[in-house]
């Protein structure tokens, strides 16, 4: 479903991503993992077409993203770590925005955003403006968005980042939910989330693959994933 070819990035004289290669299988959970500043988030904007690659190429259903950013772009539902949200819209403003932007026509708005706010528990929070939610809620709206459209993958970049105990096992609930029909490359620093959530986890650091494998793989292998964490990224 995604594959990436010797990807590299530079900003400048500055190297953010070295040459790194991997694939995401149809249906599978794939955690990148790594500390602020290896290189998560890059890799997350060139697949998504917001940046383009130095050198190296990624296929997404077999087509080149860089080449193909439109029809690429049909297929991926984007989360950022920054969640893009209109602060004065109601929730229901804002969903009815998104799909409508995405180009469905009335019956799918319509029938779309029921299934959205449902898949998401939105339904108490409909009529609130956006700027009045929880993290957790602006999480679930993000989400949300990113999946209005059905994309047969989903990118989210640290989905959990500064919630609460209880909104991290709602949000990570809710992306396992998601991802039984969907590839997803879930970005995150957070070594929990990645045994309960992923099927098979990247880590990177400073820009490049250090280690890879099933969860249960890293922990028997290391001793348990802070200690892969750990010795991979030192």
């Amino acid at each position: 479903m995604i594959e990436i070819k010797n990807l590299t990035k530079k900003f400048g004289q500055v190297l953010v991503l070295d040459n790194i290669s991997f694939s995401v299988a149809k249906g599978e959970i794939l955690g990148f993992l790594g500390p602020n500043g290896a290189g998560k988030t890059t890799t997350m904007k060139i697949i998504t077409s917001f940046w383009t690659p130095t050198s190296g190429q990624v296929l997404v259903g077999g087509l080149d993203a860089d080449e193909n950013s439109l029809a690429t772009r049909k297929v991926i539902g984007y989360l950022p770590e920054t969640v893009p949200l209109y602060e004065e819209m109601r929730v229901f403003e804002y969903l009815k925005f998104i799909a409508e932007i995405r180009g469905l026509n009335k019956q799918e708005i319509k029938d779309r955003i029921k299934q959205v706010i449902l898949i998401c528990g939105l339904k108490k929070v409909l009529r609130q403006p956006i700027e009045e939610l929880s993290k957790g809620y602006r999480q679930r709206v993000g989400l949300a968005q990113a999946i209005m459209h059905e994309p047969d993958i989903l990118i989210l970049d640290e989905p959990t980042t500064g919630l609460d105990p209880n909104q991290i096992v709602e949000i990570r609930d809710l992306i396992k939910t998601i991802g039984r029909e969907k590839t997803v490359i879930f970005s995150t620093h957070i070594l929990s989330e990645v045994s309960a959530t992923c099927d098979r986890v990247i880590i990177i650091n400073n820009g490049k693959i250090v280690g890879q494998g099933v969860p249960a793989e890293l922990i028997e292998k290391y001793g348990g994933l802070e200690q892969a964490f750990r010795e991979l990224t030192k």
